[in-house]
């Protein structure tokens, strides 16, 4: 099974750039987007041209965040919520249940640059946590998580270290999920730096490969040994993202 998750900060400028295109010449199985920007009746002009794919989206303001799952197998639950009012009605979740696992396709708060939402992104792992602990399957869950892991994972770790995205705190939460049993799907395959999937749009950040690898595609433990591939499309264009990649050996019942 083929997974791509990719924030596209805005679907709508992402289209122009390309994307249909892009879906028609990855095949993937499924296909999570993150900061998709518009409300329900765009998803449905966006997309109507796209074959094989059920749309499952989720974008209660207009304009901002929003999450959205193409996928080639219907799942038998959707849901949208986690318990957390602030996060649920920002659009930032989406949770397709199969029979054999469930993927959760996730857009995590910033924290701000001057670290001004800091406190309700850490809120958000807390409970996170506590929602992951309930589940009773496999998990898949990808999306843009917000932070550099480790100092492999962005271009300039000492000059960041006590910025947004790369704090202690914020570090100390992925930490958290792998000690949790799940999977980093990128470094399972890659150990490498210089592998980034988010850069700035000045200073040519992106020639230069100036970068941060902030989002992820994990599974849960049991998962971990089906991890075939994973990759980092970098040379995507059509937002500040690129898309990342998984390849897993299950196939959605």
């Amino acid at each position: 099974m083929k997974i791509i998750s990719w924030n596209v900060n805005g679907i709508r400028a992402c289209i122009k750039k390309g994307f249909k295109s892009f879906v028609k010449n990855n095949d993937a199985d499924i296909i999570c987007l993150q900061e998709v920007k518009a409300d329900n009746l765009v998803f449905e002009e966006i997309f109507k041209a796209i074959e094989g794919y059920s749309v499952h989206c989720f974008c209660p303001k207009k304009g901002y965040s929003g999450t959205l799952v193409l996928t080639k197998h219907k799942p038998h639950n959707v849901e949208h919520k986690i318990g957390f009012t602030k996060f649920d009605n920002e659009g930032r979740l989406l949770k397709l249940d199969y029979n054999n696992f469930s993927l959760i396709n996730i857009y995590v708060p910033n924290g701000g640059r001057k670290k001004e939402s800091l406190s309700y992104k850490l809120e958000f792992f807390k409970l996170f946590f506590s929602y992951l602990k309930k589940q009773n399957t496999n998990l898949i869950i990808t999306g843009d998580i917000n932070i550099a892991h480790t100092k492999n994972d962005l271009a300039r770790p000492q000059q960041n270290k006590n910025n947004t995205m790369f704090t202690p705190k914020e570090r100390k939460q992925i930490d958290k999920l792998v000690d949790m049993g799940y999977v980093d799907t990128f470094r399972k395959i890659n150990k490498q730096g210089g592998n980034y999937s988010w850069w700035v749009y000045y200073a040519n950040a992106r020639e230069r490969n100036l970068g941060w690898r902030i989002d992820y595609i994990f599974t849960s433990k049991k998962l971990g040994g089906k991890i075939r591939n994973a990759s980092i499309q970098d040379k995507v264009f059509g937002s500040d993202h690129c898309p990342v990649i998984a390849d897993i050996g299950i196939v959605p019942e």
